[in-house]
């Protein structure tokens, strides 16, 4: 999955910091199931603003990945083991909004 990463590693240094974008590929592997919830897949020009992954270890010792966007999209992934890498692609670029979203 290609996502625009918010490089708040890069906010944390420092007040004179500007907000910076990155693209970055979310990739996870030994996938058994991909279920999705509340995401139009036939409207690709519609982002999606991610918020976190959570986790369960399953009764079927397989694990249950649940990807969560704004607005209560979910992406399900089951999976063997969890093996998920993140990899930032290119230069980042200049942004002028911080994202801000309710805690969950």
């Amino acid at each position: 999955m290609q996502l625009n990463r918010f490089m708040w590693e890069d906010v944390e240094k420092g007040v004179f910091r500007k907000n910076k974008r990155i693209r970055t590929v979310l990739k996870f592997e030994n996938v058994i199931k991909v279920h999705s919830k509340n995401i139009n897949q036939s409207k690709k020009d519609k982002f999606l603003d991610f918020l976190t992954i959570e986790t369960n270890y399953m009764p079927d010792n397989n694990y249950e990945m649940k990807i969560v966007f704004a607005g209560d999209s979910i992406i399900k992934v089951i999976s063997e083991v969890i093996e998920v890498t993140l990899d930032d692609q290119g230069d980042a670029w200049d942004t002028k909004n911080m994202p801000k979203h309710k805690e969950l």
